[in-house]
């Protein structure tokens, strides 16, 4: 079965990586490729959308997607709890189709996250420091948001995160109780570190993308997916065996 495939967002870093390697594939077609000036509708005739474009573009080209009957791959940082509520809702009226939101397609990043889930339970200073080139918009990134909301969800019978009030801003943005520290910088891609202090030792778990090649496996491995899921899926662990299914 041949998958065809809209990617929106065509035009960008990831985009473009995504084009290329969709490209080079037996079982997918690159059926449209929609940049800023297209018209969202460029998608029919796609059985799966890629979204990767912005925050603030991304729920108007997801709910256009969904209502069109057409599965969804969401590449785009952004995606809260908040919003993630609200496309539940959408696809409760649409139960049919699937999104699946991954907020990182790096393999080693995603298991990186996973370990932190594990160190979690052991310590409880704990801080994220994420850097992303100097272009990407949003900060904290949806890699470092993720993590820290699987830390908050590791340690929720254990107890919250030792976190500095938060008007101590200089000491990060609070997500799920953890304080994420974010860089903006020329010459770096993406990298993330999360400190774990405790007694006399300082644990840190660190990952670092080199080439936007990284993302390819996890690109193709959504996109596989998109078609046999339902209902909303969060993280790409959930569809390399890391964890059940994420909702």
């Amino acid at each position: 079965m041949v998958t065809r495939v809209a990617v929106v967002g065509a035009s960008g870093r990831l985009g473009s990586v995504a084009c290329d390697v969709i490209a080079q594939q037996s079982d997918l077609v690159l059926a449209a490729q929609l940049n800023s000036c297209s018209d969202l509708d460029e998608m029919l005739g796609s059985d799966v959308v890629l979204d990767v474009t912005t925050p603030g573009v991304s729920g108007t080209v997801v709910d256009h997607a969904v209502r069109a009957g057409l599965d969804v791959v969401v590449g785009t940082s952004g995606w809260s709890e908040e919003r993630l509520r609200t496309l539940r809702a959408l696809l409760a009226e649409h139960p049919e189709r699937g999104v699946i939101v991954v907020p990182n397609f790096s393999v080693g990043s995603v298991l990186a996250t996973h370990f932190a889930t594990i160190a979690a339970r052991f310590y409880e200073s704990i801080e994220i420091v994420e850097g992303h080139h100097a272009a990407k918009v949003d900060s904290p990134s949806g890699t470092a948001v993720r993590t820290a909301e699987l830390i908050g969800r590791a340690r929720a019978e254990i107890g919250p995160v030792v976190a500095p009030h938060v008007d101590q801003r200089a000491r990060g943005q609070q997500v799920a109780g953890v304080p994420v520290h974010s860089l903006r910088l020329q010459g770096v891609v993406a990298q993330q570190e999360v400190h774990f202090g405790g007694d006399g030792e300082v644990l840190t778990l660190r990952h670092q993308t080199q080439s936007a090649s990284s993302y390819e496996q996890g690109i193709l491995a959504a996109l596989r997916a998109a078609t046999a899921h339902t209902g909303l899926t969060v993280g790409l662990d959930t569809l390399i065996g890391l964890t059940g299914q994420g909702t």
